[in-house]
């Protein structure tokens, strides 16, 4: 039995009463979802130079990092279930991968392969969202990612992050 797909117009309806209800700031959220894709990739950086270089306090500086992005990552996600914890984590980690990947397609000119990036980072952005709103379950995850405009056009209309 396949589960019918909310409307943009129900989704915002859902976010507005979420906004009266718990004062929701996703200028905020969106600031906070930005650290800490950055503190993943740091958490990476550290990894790989202690390896390289042979010396553990990468790693320690490693841990440190790790620690305040759950942290703010339980911010961001107070109430999870299941996996949408480690699921957040991934789709944002995927996002900031895709991001770097575009900016570097971008820096060697190749500006259509960086746009390609680039949409697909914000994609994969957008099912976070969707997520951490509680607009779909960890389950509809894999039909979301497949036919993510409707959340896209969700993402540009709550998170601005110059509405303050």
């Amino acid at each position: 039995m396949e589960t019918k797909k909310p409307t943009i117009e129900e989704f915002l309806v859902k976010i507005e009463s979420l906004k009266e209800k718990a004062g929701v700031d996703l200028s905020t959220a969106e600031d906070l979802s930005l650290a800490v894709m950055n503190l993943i990739s740091l958490e990476e950086h550290f990894f790989f130079t202690g390896v390289k270089t042979k010396k553990n306090e990468y790693f320690d500086s490693s841990q440190e990092i790790r620690n305040l992005r759950k942290e703010l990552l339980k911010e961001l996600i107070p109430n999870h279930e299941g996996e949408t914890w480690c699921i957040s984590k991934h789709l944002l980690s995927a996002t900031m991968r895709l991001i770097e990947v575009g900016n570097k397609l971008q820096s060697e000119n190749k500006k259509e392969e960086a746009k390609v990036k680039f949409l697909q980072a914000y994609k994969v952005y957008s099912v976070f969202w969707a997520l951490k709103l509680k607009l779909i379950s960890g389950q509809l995850i894999k039909n979301t990612a497949k036919n993510s405009s409707q959340f896209e056009d969700l993402v540009s209309k709550l998170a601005n992050c110059c509405d303050e």
